[in-house]
């Protein structure tokens, strides 16, 4: 074959490689499924990620009146933490119970507010719960609303079984609380003792799983102080270890405080800083809204609220690193409440400013997000507390709204947008 003829056959081969080379990969796109690695279930044809990777579970918990006598009329109010022992056993604290809301069928027309003011508005809210009801040391002020009529002080701690109904009141322990804040069981505690951090009672409640028993108090109740026998409003708890645990202390004091598991202080750091988005300093923080760990790498995340950011510790608070949340002022609109570090390697956050729900690997890159503002099931507002259980419902309590939800993973699901189930222990 001649020179020429060798080249047009070199030349013919090396453009059927390339063909076949294209036709293989336009195949391989073909496969592949529509928002595969974009959206909360690959393939979908319509609608939206409205709840995420989740379907939300309606009439759940069910109306207090379902489950117990004498509550016609009557609902659950400032739910500030919900934790799943398991499916069948859901844990929520709240700041007693307020009077049903019926939207009414017209608005009511107030031109002396100002023009073009009338209530309710279409879909917004009846009322702001967290404003509804005082704490339970200022009960009897002036102006805090009548007892009895404008809310209730029981049932600041409840049961609630995998159907929505209440199967356990733990009323004999009403009277303890201030504003009972954050609810946890330890995963390595074979006994599941049940904690409740009490952020205006300056206390932490230690209890035997049944609550028939008070075994441990840190804090004195009603004594806020900043030495080691006192705490100053702290928020949340959460446990590295069987005798290793960790509390934020808090909205004021800005420490964080290791304890083992009968109460011994082992170390705290934290100190306090500016705030509205001007503090940079490691360990300076404004408002320590919440409080999470790796018990793989022995890692401590802290919520600096006021602040927009995270920063990791080791252990003993060695400072690591941090990332922002946000930049600028809290509330504009940006306002994480509290987080949770799960079994996944993610850390999820409750977003109050934009009513979303937020996932972050644990070096602080932004993976997912979902939920929107709203009172119809699956609406957020005010998430505060966070939690899972083993079969991977997701649960959120709310404080503006004052109620607990429930969330089923959604059928072909992508499992990288869930949130991780509770970290394995001993239960």
């Amino acid at each position: 074959m001649s020179k020429p003829n060798q080249s047009i056959a070199a030349l013919a081969a090396g453009l059927l490689v390339i063909l076949l080379a294209v036709s293989q990969t336009g195949h391989v796109q073909e496969q592949a499924l529509s928002g595969e690695g974009f959206t909360a279930i690959p393939g979908q044809i319509g609608g939206q990620d409205v709840f995420g990777p989740y379907d939300v579970v309606e009439n759940w918990p069910k109306p207090m009146s379902e489950s117990l006598p004498g509550h016609e009329g009557w609902t659950y109010s400032v739910t500030m933490d919900v934790f799943a022992e398991n499916p069948d056993r859901v844990f929520l604290v709240q700041k007693g119970e307020l009077p049903i809301m019926e939207r009414p069928r017209e608005s009511v027309w107030l031109p002396e507010l100002g023009p073009g003011f009338h209530y309710p508005n279409f879909r917004l809210p009846l009322r702001q719960a967290g404003s509804a009801i005082p704490n339970g040391d200022r009960l009897d002020e002036p102006g805090g609303g009548r007892s009895g009529i404008d809310w209730r002080w029981e049932h600041c701690v409840l049961v609630v079984d995998r159907e929505g109904n209440i199967v356990e009141e733990w009323t004999q322990w009403d009277h303890l609380w201030y504003r009972p804040h954050d609810v946890e069981i330890s995963p390595y505690d074979p006994e599941k003792h049940v904690w409740i951090v009490d952020a205006d009672g300056h206390f932490v409640a230690k209890f035997t799983n049944d609550g028939s028993e008070l075994v441990l108090t840190l804090g004195i109740p009603g004594e806020p102080g900043e030495d080691d026998n006192h705490l100053r409003r702290p928020t949340f708890l959460a446990f590295m270890d069987e005798n290793t645990m960790y509390l934020a202390d808090g909205y004021d004091n800005t420490r964080v405080i290791k304890y083992d598991m009968d109460g011994n202080i082992l170390a705290q750091w934290g100190e306090r800083g500016r705030g509205s988005g001007q503090e940079t300093r490691p360990g300076y923080w404004n408002n320590v809204h919440g409080i999470a760990v790796d018990p793989r790498t022995r890692r401590v995340f802290v919520n600096d609220r006021d602040n927009g950011r995270v920063q990791v510790f080791d252990e003993d608070g060695e400072y690591l690193y941090e990332w922002s949340f946000w930049k600028g002022r809290r509330g504009q609109p940006h306002d994480i409440h509290s987080f949770i570090v799960t079994s996944d390697n993610k850390l999820w956050a409750a977003d109050q400013g934009t009513h979303k729900i937020v996932g972050y690997d644990l070096d602080g890159h932004y993976l997912y997000s979902w939920g929107s503002w709203g009172e119809y099931p699956g609406g957020m507002w005010g998430v505060h507390g966070m939690s899972t259980d083993n079969e991977g419902n997701f649960y959120t309590a709310s404080v503006n709204n004052g109620r607990i939800q429930k969330f089923r993973p959604r059928e072909g699901a992508n499992p990288a947008f869930l949130v991780g189930k509770p970290w394995p222990g001993v239960w």
